[in-house]
């Protein structure tokens, strides 16, 4: 089996690798972070996309239900490092435009005044979905990531109201249609794009736009408020990124509305190829899959496998991967984590679906061999490379801070101390991906068209730009990855990644 495909330019070829990070988890501080970046990993990343910092950093949802998401929390540092950050980086920023904190100055005027509140109507109740009544059928369309429905009781003004929490109790949703809530977000885009913030991170946007008769997710509601969103970042000097679970069509069709889309389809093709030693389904999504995409491995939350597999939607429509071969991948990283992936995933996450996986993707393929191939065919798919911090310094689950929280994605969101950093620092794990990323950075080859094969062993990902090429060939049985680089000057041939001295000749 062998396919080749050259994606037209649109610019994010060009683009270098990002870090993923926790300000709190990977150097303490804003300053911290951008010490490391300047510091032991300068010019391995060209950007880096700093998970909620705001007020307060370690809410219910890790910083994802802040009270005021146009502050900084001060424990962590403020605007003007954020500003000197963006002076060497591009800085990524999530806006998190489905909910606001239960603790917010607005929603808890609303507890205490109900209607008479200034803030009333920001946020969805059951009944300002479905204003003529709801019925079991519509209820039971609505989709949520969660168990159970999505409405906590709560007293609005003394009045007993069933409030609408897609992800928490804490964490109230906003109704899109209300013109303070524009006022808010657009305070928030302002705020963040003032210190420099160039990359704003859409978060959880799929479940904005609730409408009667539907499922309550990418409605049309959800489309139109993307593009206002889009259009106003833009008259900022911003662009934006969706972050959708989904099946791989509805990424394809949304790639062609906004600047990009995660493509959150090849984690698990990934792992499907280095453990089932089948390359066919890779092969398949790169030839369809939009190149305006941020690629990652692991992120803060889960390897999303859904987003291979078919519809759930009833429509019928196949997936990448069919259900035997998501059941086998599940099982695979189960396996290959000693079991500790199981204690993190399902009812242990508080998952609506199993197959959304808490691992760190080290553990998720079982050694270091099939995991530093893993980051090398995701630095050689076109499209911005993210990598997240865990990932970086080759992270194993935390089955400790899981077992004091009880919150599954905490297996993957480690706390690295400094004597942690420098320990992961001097590993050859840590120096291969260092190297592999500072090529990818800074290979002039990255910057013109990309083509494939695949066949049943080998994976092989060329770049060329005129006189510059390089080639990535990856042994699906083995993992043996092998980089080639030709440039004007001089050919290079890697022959073990696992020497770092050896990738270093490439940058």
């Amino acid at each position: 089996m062998a396919h080749a495909h050259s994606p037209s330019s649109d610019g994010s070829q060009g683009c270098g690798p990002q870090l993923i990070a926790y300000a709190d988890r990977l150097g303490g501080s804003l300053r911290g972070l951008a010490e490391l970046l300047r510091g032991p990993l300068a010019g391995a990343f060209d950007g880096v996309h700093i998970l909620p910092f705001y007020r307060p950093y370690d809410g219910a949802d890790a910083g994802f239900d802040p009270e005021d998401h146009t502050e900084p929390d001060p424990r962590l540092g403020t605007w003007q490092d954020i500003e000197s950050l963006s002076e060497s980086h591009v800085v990524m920023s999530d806006v998190i435009v489905n909910h606001v904190s239960s603790r917010s100055p607005g929603f808890r005027d609303v507890v205490e005044h109900g209607d008479a509140s200034p803030h009333a109507g920001m946020y969805l109740t059951l009944g300002s979905v479905f204003p003529d009544g709801v019925t079991e059928s519509d209820l039971a369309r609505i989709y949520r990531p969660r168990p159970g429905l999505p409405f906590t009781a709560m007293a609005l003004g003394g009045r007993r109201r069933l409030v609408w929490t897609t992800f928490t109790p804490e964490q109230i949703d906003l109704d899109i249609r209300h013109p303070g809530t524009w006022r808010y977000l657009t305070s928030v885009i302002d705020a963040l794009t003032d210190a420099g913030v160039r990359l704003l991170r859409l978060d959880a946007v799929g479940y904005t736009g609730k409408s009667p008769g539907t499922d309550c997710f990418m409605t049309p509601a959800s489309y139109d408020f993307v593009a206002r969103i889009r259009d106003y970042a833009a008259s900022r000097g911003a662009k934006v990124l969706l972050e959708i679970h989904g099946h791989h069509r509805q990424q394809i069709d949304m790639a062609k509305r906004v600047d990009y889309v995660y493509d959150f389809a090849l984690p698990p093709l990934l792992i499907h190829a280095l453990t089932s030693h089948d390359g066919g389904p890779l092969a398949r999504w790169l030839e369809i899959r939009p190149t305006n995409a941020v690629t990652v491995l692991d992120t803060h939350d889960g390897i999303g496998v859904i987003d291979a597999g078919p519809s759930g939607d009833g429509a019928g429509d196949d997936g990448l991967l069919d259900d035997s071969q998501l059941d086998a991948l599940v099982e695979a990283i189960h396996t290959n984590s000693g079991g500790t992936s199981r204690l993190a995933t399902g009812t242990a996450a508080s998952n609506l679906d199993l197959y959304q996986v808490n691992c760190t993707f080290r553990d998720a393929l079982g050694d270091d061999a099939r995991y530093l191939a893993a980051r090398l065919m995701q630095l050689f798919v076109p499209g911005i490379p993210q990598v997240y911090y865990v990932g970086l310094l080759g992270g194993r689950n935390d089955v400790t801070l899981l077992e004091r929280t009880a919150v599954g994605r905490d297996i993957n969101r480690h706390h690295f101390s400094q004597a942690e950093i420098d320990s992961a620092l001097a590993t050859p794990l840590v120096e291969a991906h260092l190297a592999a990323l500072k090529f990818r950075a800074r290979h002039p080859a990255f910057r013109g068209a990309f083509t494939f094969s695949v066949d049943e062993q080998y994976v092989a990902l060329t770049w060329r730009d005129r006189e510059h090429r390089t080639t990535l060939t990856v042994d699906l049985s083995t993992a043996d990855a092998t980089i080639e680089a030709t440039t004007a000057m001089a050919t290079t041939m890697v022959a073990d990644p696992w020497k770092p001295q050896l990738m270093g000749q490439l940058w």
